[in-house]
């Protein structure tokens, strides 16, 4: 089986890596951040994702998955080298290539044979281009290398799922040199490959994650449309989805898209259409509809609360969305930052996201239960479909609450049923 190393630890590789060696490749993870190395080492991971955890130990135990902080030992003892760096967003919306090009530096000082340079990170067009002359610049041994784009397609909370099962593998290179042993690493996972040029697989990545936040925005546009004319986004989006040109997933309206990827990556990707000459006016618009999604849903909480000022207001679900703990632009931050502003006392339950919500989320009361978050509260607002909620005692926590209040940003309930129950109940788009 391939030797890999992955350099980076984040949720892109420790889940790469985990999986690689779940299917019996040996991985070397890389992380410049000893504490984090010595985390992993003692079987602790830093990050909630479901599975995750378990494979991991596994495989460290299995003698399959080890961590180092030397990057020197993961090129060495490996045949390929996937970076799996952050690429932040700068203050213009470009891509902070810094981590990426500092790695390519430091793998070209240490390869002393033959390598193939993996990006797994999510960078813009052309960045192959400029991680091969970096590598050819700074290699001391004068050694052969290819430069391979392999895109990652991983939605946190799924993210080990869709690497096990993935629909497509895509592959971008410049010659026919990596290709065989690529598919060596990628034929256990039985999806298809598509083999690319590099500049196409890295546009892959971009024009995948902005056209999914393109239908995410469609759908909450729409809503508003719905609740102008009476009809229901639900009915609207089901109706929609059954075609199969169209198909149903991301078609959910709510709070809008959050988290690492997509306000990043539709940000750069209107950044680099710039500097090849084009304006993608129709990203900015689905960047702006997302925004104004938030205001049209705090417009709903004054119109139904009013005043804010002095008002307990129980918060459920912190996390960008279910099934992991980044609170990395989560519409929740959006939703209670102004009405904290605006004299509101927030008592808050997440499953998974408080302790990095406490980080992030100052003076608000986190709770141990969604019972106890609506304890006393003149209205309740749900941020994130966590499933545990779905499932809640709705007769239960009316009990709790000092208004029977509930503003569903994420459309969890039924309004007949909620109706019946004695609810004032607001949702989108119904």
């Amino acid at each position: 089986m391939p030797k890999i190393s992955i350099v980076g630890t984040g949720y892109v590789g420790l889940v790469t890596g985990a999986c690689f060696a779940e299917i019996g490749h040996q991985v070397i993870c890389v992380d410049n951040d000893l504490k984090k190395v010595e985390v992993l080492r003692a079987g602790d991971i830093p990050i909630y994702e479901p599975g995750l955890e378990e494979i991991v130990k596994r495989n460290v135990a299995a003698g399959r998955l080890r961590f180092t902080g030397e990057i020197a030992d993961g090129v060495k003892n490996s045949e390929v080298v996937f970076i799996a760096v952050p690429t932040p967003p700068k203050h213009d919306g470009s891509v902070d290539m810094s981590f990426v090009e500092r790695v390519a530096r430091e793998i070209a000082g240490t390869m002393t044979e033959y390598k193939i340079i993996v990006d797994k990170s999510t960078v813009p067009v052309k960045t192959g281009e400029k991680v091969a002359e970096t590598i050819k610049r700074y290699n001391k041994h004068k050694v052969d290398f290819d430069v391979v784009s392999n895109p990652e397609f991983l939605r946190e909370g799924c993210a080990v799922q869709d690497l096990m099962q993935p629909d497509r593998v895509v592959i971008g290179v410049s010659g026919p040199g990596p290709i065989a042993k690529m598919k060596e690493i990628y034929s256990p996972f039985h999806s298809p490959i598509i083999i690319t040029d590099i500049n196409s697989a890295e546009l892959i990545k971009h024009a995948c994650n902005s056209f999914l936040a393109l239908k995410i925005s469609y759908a909450n546009a729409l809503s508003v449309i719905c609740e102008a004319s009476g009809a229901n986004i639900s009915d609207v989006v089901n109706g929609m989805g059954l075609d199969k040109r169209i198909g149903r997933a991301f078609l959910n309206a709510g709070l809008g898209y959050g988290g690492s990827c997509f306000p990043k990556d539709l940000s750069a990707f209107i950044r680099i259409a710039e500097t090849l000459g084009h304006d993608f006016r129709l990203l900015k618009e689905v960047q702006q509809i997302n925004a104004d999604q938030i205001q049209h849903f705090l417009n709903k909480v004054h119109d139904t609360l009013w005043i804010v000022k002095d008002k307990t207001i129980g918060v459920l679900g912190l996390a960008f969305k279910p099934n992991t703990d980044d609170m990395r632009l989560a519409p929740s931050l959006e939703i209670i930052r102004p009405l904290q502003k605006e004299g509101a006392r927030i008592r808050a339950y997440d499953p998974k996201a408080m302790d990095k919500a406490r980080e992030v989320l100052p003076d608000v009361e986190f709770c141990d239960s969604p019972y106890t978050a609506a304890t006393g509260a003149d209205g309740l607002i749900i941020c994130t479909e966590w499933d545990e909620f779905r499932q809640l005692d709705l007769e239960k926590l009316r009990a709790v609450m000092a208004q029977p209040i509930v503003l569903d940003g994420r459309n969890l309930y039924e309004p007949q049923k909620m109706a019946e129950l004695g609810f004032v109940y607001k949702s989108i788009g119904r």
